[in-house]
Protein backbone atom coordinates (compact mmCIF):
# COMPACT_ATOMS: atom_id res chain seq x y z
CA UNK A 1 0.00 0.00 0.00
CA UNK A 2 1.16 3.43 -0.80
CA UNK A 3 0.73 6.26 1.38
CA UNK A 4 1.70 9.71 1.59
CA UNK A 5 1.78 11.94 4.92
CA UNK A 6 1.55 15.11 4.15
CA UNK A 7 1.10 17.82 7.52
CA UNK A 8 1.67 21.15 8.89
CA UNK A 9 2.91 22.30 12.07
CA UNK A 10 4.28 24.61 14.03
CA UNK A 11 5.24 23.46 17.00
CA UNK A 12 6.03 20.40 16.75
CA UNK A 13 3.00 18.34 17.67
CA UNK A 14 1.56 17.85 14.68
CA UNK A 15 4.89 16.65 12.81
CA UNK A 16 5.33 14.35 15.93
CA UNK A 17 1.81 12.36 15.42
CA UNK A 18 2.72 12.27 11.79
CA UNK A 19 6.20 10.80 12.27
CA UNK A 20 4.77 8.26 14.55
CA UNK A 21 1.71 7.37 12.00
CA UNK A 22 4.72 6.98 9.03
CA UNK A 23 7.06 4.83 11.77
CA UNK A 24 3.39 2.70 12.75
CA UNK A 25 2.71 2.53 8.63
CA UNK A 26 6.19 1.07 7.95
CA UNK A 27 5.92 -1.68 10.44
CA UNK A 28 3.02 -2.52 8.26
CA UNK A 29 4.97 -2.58 5.19
CA UNK A 30 3.57 0.36 3.66
CA UNK A 31 5.14 2.10 1.16
CA UNK A 32 4.98 5.78 3.18
CA UNK A 33 6.07 9.26 1.33
CA UNK A 34 6.48 12.40 4.08
CA UNK A 35 5.21 15.94 2.69
CA UNK A 36 5.65 19.24 4.86
CA UNK A 37 3.28 21.39 3.31
CA UNK A 38 3.98 24.74 2.28
CA UNK A 39 7.87 23.28 2.18
CA UNK A 40 8.25 20.47 -0.24
CA UNK A 41 6.96 20.49 -4.01
CA UNK A 42 3.02 19.77 -4.46
CA UNK A 43 1.92 16.16 -4.59
CA UNK A 44 -0.70 14.60 -6.57
CA UNK A 45 -3.68 12.43 -4.02
CA UNK A 46 -4.32 9.81 -7.61
CA UNK A 47 -0.31 8.98 -6.98
CA UNK A 48 -1.52 7.10 -3.45
CA UNK A 49 -3.91 4.43 -2.31
CA UNK A 50 -4.63 6.79 1.27
CA UNK A 51 -3.36 10.90 1.50
CA UNK A 52 -3.07 11.28 5.03
CA UNK A 53 -3.66 15.20 5.91
CA UNK A 54 -2.64 16.38 9.49
CA UNK A 55 -3.21 19.83 10.93
CA UNK A 56 -2.92 22.11 14.11
CA UNK A 57 -6.31 23.95 14.78
CA UNK A 58 -5.98 27.78 14.77
CA UNK A 59 -7.90 30.83 16.50
CA UNK A 60 -10.90 29.23 18.06
CA UNK A 61 -11.51 26.15 15.45
CA UNK A 62 -9.64 27.65 12.40
CA UNK A 63 -8.33 25.85 9.53
CA UNK A 64 -4.53 27.52 9.05
CA UNK A 65 -3.86 29.31 5.71
CA UNK A 66 -1.21 26.85 4.65
CA UNK A 67 -3.67 24.19 4.81
CA UNK A 68 -6.35 25.40 3.01
CA UNK A 69 -3.24 26.32 0.04
CA UNK A 70 -2.98 22.55 0.26
CA UNK A 71 -6.54 21.99 -0.29
CA UNK A 72 -6.70 24.38 -2.92
CA UNK A 73 -3.25 23.57 -4.99
CA UNK A 74 -4.63 19.78 -5.09
CA UNK A 75 -7.56 21.53 -7.11
CA UNK A 76 -10.21 18.28 -6.35
CA UNK A 77 -11.64 16.85 -4.15
CA UNK A 78 -10.20 13.07 -3.66
CA UNK A 79 -11.86 10.53 -1.70
CA UNK A 80 -8.73 8.77 -0.30
CA UNK A 81 -7.98 10.93 2.08
CA UNK A 82 -7.95 10.21 5.77
CA UNK A 83 -7.53 13.62 8.51
CA UNK A 84 -5.50 14.06 11.87
CA UNK A 85 -5.16 16.56 14.23
CA UNK A 86 -3.75 18.13 17.13
CA UNK A 87 -4.86 20.50 19.75
CA UNK A 88 -5.52 21.61 22.57
CA UNK A 89 -9.01 21.53 24.41
CA UNK A 90 -8.06 24.54 26.43
CA UNK A 91 -7.97 26.69 23.82
CA UNK A 92 -10.72 26.95 21.35
CA UNK A 93 -12.98 24.23 19.66
CA UNK A 94 -10.51 21.48 20.07
CA UNK A 95 -9.22 20.27 16.73
CA UNK A 96 -12.15 22.24 14.73
CA UNK A 97 -9.78 21.78 11.97
CA UNK A 98 -9.97 18.37 12.05
CA UNK A 99 -13.67 18.31 11.99
CA UNK A 100 -14.02 21.27 9.12
CA UNK A 101 -11.49 18.83 6.28
CA UNK A 102 -13.57 15.83 7.41
CA UNK A 103 -16.66 17.86 6.47
CA UNK A 104 -15.11 19.64 3.46
CA UNK A 105 -13.74 15.89 1.96
CA UNK A 106 -16.49 14.18 3.08
CA UNK A 107 -14.23 11.34 4.57
CA UNK A 108 -15.18 7.77 4.89
CA UNK A 109 -13.86 7.68 8.56
CA UNK A 110 -13.83 9.79 11.25
CA UNK A 111 -10.72 12.27 11.61
CA UNK A 112 -8.24 11.83 14.26
CA UNK A 113 -7.63 14.16 17.49
CA UNK A 114 -4.93 14.34 19.11
CA UNK A 115 -4.40 16.06 22.77
CA UNK A 116 -1.17 18.28 21.95
CA UNK A 117 1.62 15.19 22.06
CA UNK A 118 0.86 12.12 20.90
CA UNK A 119 2.76 10.44 23.19
CA UNK A 120 0.98 7.89 25.83
CA UNK A 121 -2.15 6.41 26.20
CA UNK A 122 -3.04 8.46 22.96
CA UNK A 123 -0.69 6.30 20.95
CA UNK A 124 -3.92 3.57 21.21
CA UNK A 125 -6.20 5.96 19.45
CA UNK A 126 -3.27 6.65 16.81
CA UNK A 127 -3.71 2.06 16.40
CA UNK A 128 -7.42 2.33 16.48
CA UNK A 129 -8.09 5.27 13.64
CA UNK A 130 -4.76 3.67 11.53
CA UNK A 131 -6.52 -0.01 11.42
CA UNK A 132 -9.71 1.17 9.87
CA UNK A 133 -8.24 3.59 7.37
CA UNK A 134 -6.09 0.86 6.13
CA UNK A 135 -8.53 -1.10 6.08
CA UNK A 136 -10.84 1.20 4.10
CA UNK A 137 -7.65 2.00 2.30
CA UNK A 138 -7.33 -1.60 1.00
CA UNK A 139 -10.32 -1.86 -0.29
CA UNK A 140 -9.95 1.60 -2.60
CA UNK A 141 -6.33 0.53 -4.14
Amino acid sequence: MRVAIAYLSYSGNTEETAELIQKKLLSREASVDMHRIGIDAPIHPSNYDVLLLGTFTWANGSTPDEVKDFVLEIGYKPTNIAVFGTGDTQFGYFCGAVDKLVKFYGCKWPGLKIEQSPRGSQESLIDTWLKGVMQHGKRIA
